[in-house]
């Protein structure tokens, strides 16, 4: 099941950068991406409602992991500069072969706490097929 909704994940990313880019061409790169996140911020108070959650600030939990929500702005505002010149696919294409990359370092060093998994050269397969799609979407 988290299979499927991994993979889910990747279509609703696409459709997101489509929507958002579009959106950023009509209102300005910084109107949208405040638009976006205050619809955000809407949705999952509503999802918070529905699920009858309370929202919680541990501060036992390091400070540098509350950063993530900046991360997010600036994913948005990053994926809506490059929409309108690369289009859906190399920007989506880039953004993989980045976060492959930053999670082969994350993991090898084991940073922000997470578990040592060593560097094994079999993935850098995987890297060189990422890198050879972009190629190829990017010439042709």
């Amino acid at each position: 099941m988290n299979n499927l909704i991994s993979a889910f994940i990747g279509t609703l990313i696409a459709v997101m950068i489509m929507i958002n880019g579009t959106l950023s061409n009509a209102l300005g790169n910084y109107t949208s991406t405040t638009i976006i996140h205050i619809i955000g911020l809407i949705a999952i108070i509503l999802v918070l409602l529905a699920s009858r959650q309370k929202f919680i600030i541990n501060k036992s939990v390091p400070f540098y992991l509350y950063s993530a929500g900046a991360i997010g702005v600036f994913t948005v505002l990053f994926n809506n500069l490059t929409f309108s010149s690369l289009g859906v696919s190399l920007t989506l294409a880039l953004g993989l072969l980045g976060q492959s990359v930053a999670s082969v370092i994350i993991d090898h060093f084991g940073l922000l706490g997470m578990k040592v998994m060593k560097y094994q050269k079999k993935k850098l397969i995987g890297l060189v097929f990422i890198i050879s799609g972009i190629v190829i979407m990017a010439v042709f």
